[in-house]
């Protein structure tokens, strides 16, 4: 009995399907090789990256005993959660919490507005200075005033003991700025010659056009941004002197130094028993903003991130 099934011709099979049926007769003996050696080696990365923040979310969870007997932890025998009850049961930590996430939305949004208008001017080759100006940005990549002027700097502008001392002296980060930049340059001028056709002004071409094909780009640097306010440490240990404008970061060291036994400022933070777990709920609580976020952006990290450098 013969088949009444239509034979199946090159031509008509998607080119996808042909050009993965090439790739899998074209996979040799070497690339296999290399291919579980690959995966072996960045899952190990992987792990290595994973298992001190599981180690941190376990031993906030687990018993003093077994915090006292097992130095590394990934799943406690005994769920506690005395540790969260505490950070959660005094206002210090969400005063923290909210410091931190006033300085992180403030600060990137400050940053970003920042960079991206000094970014989209300094990418123009018919502004006068343009090479002067980006010169000295990339001079202070290599070269900084220093602890003791930028402290100077900050005292007289009157910022001591503010939350705008996190924020004014780091708005505009060099590397950032040469990421957007570099985007910038990558769009085709025929699109914002166009727009100034059409009777759009610098800045109408600049929100219009050069945003709306930026987003992985902004999203990119808005993210490093994010991070680093969210981290900040040093600027705040150097500028705020009071305990109820502490970010998270500045609360933590408080509570690693209460809970060490060395002298700290004891009356704005009190670290009672298992101090080995408050310090690692306290961790957990500080790093877990920034995971919620992160997802949200990872599509546009890479892609951002790759374009901005590479072009340019």
């Amino acid at each position: 009995m013969t088949s009444t099934l239509p034979r199946v011709d090159d031509a008509t099979v998607p080119i996808r399907v042909r050009e993965a049926a090439r790739k899998r007769r074209s996979v040799t003996p070497g690339r296999r090789v290399f291919m579980v050696v690959n995966a072996v080696i960045l899952t190990a990365f992987a792990l290595a990256c994973l298992l001190p923040f599981v180690n941190v979310l376990a031993s906030s969870l687990a018993t003093p005993g077994e915090l006292a007997t097992r130095p590394f932890i990934l799943w406690p025998e005994t769920f506690s959660l005395d540790a969260y009850r505490y950070i959660l049961s005094t206002p210090t930590i969400f005063r923290a919490l909210g410091v931190s996430a006033i300085v992180t939305i403030g600060g990137t949004f400050i940053s970003l507005i920042l960079t991206a208008f000094m970014a989209y001017a300094l990418s123009k080759k018919h502004l006068k200075g343009r090479r002067v100006i980006n010169f000295l940005v990339l001079f202070t990549m290599l070269f900084s005033g220093g602890m003791i002027p930028t402290f100077i700097v900050v005292k007289n502008l009157g910022l001591i003991d503010s939350l705008w001392s996190l924020i004014i002296p780091v708005a505009i980060n060099a590397f950032n700025f040469v990421i957007m930049r570099s985007f910038f340059q990558g769009i085709p001028e025929s699109l914002e010659e166009a727009a100034r056709i059409d009777g759009c002004s610098e800045l109408g071409v600049f929100w219009r056009i050069v945003l709306p094909l930026s987003l992985a780009s902004i999203a990119t640097i808005g993210l490093f941004y994010a991070v680093y306010y969210w981290n900040t440490y040093q600027s705040a240990i150097l500028y705020i002197n009071s305990s109820e404008l502490w970010p998270m970061q500045v609360l933590l060291r408080q509570i690693v130094i209460v809970a060490s036994g060395m002298n700290a400022d004891g009356a704005a933070v009190e670290v009672v028993p298992p101090a080995q777990s408050v310090r690692m709920a306290v961790i957990f609580v500080a790093t877990l903003p920034m995971l919620l976020v992160y997802p949200f952006v990872q599509r546009y990290f890479v892609k951002g991130a790759l374009i901005g450098s590479v072009k340019g």
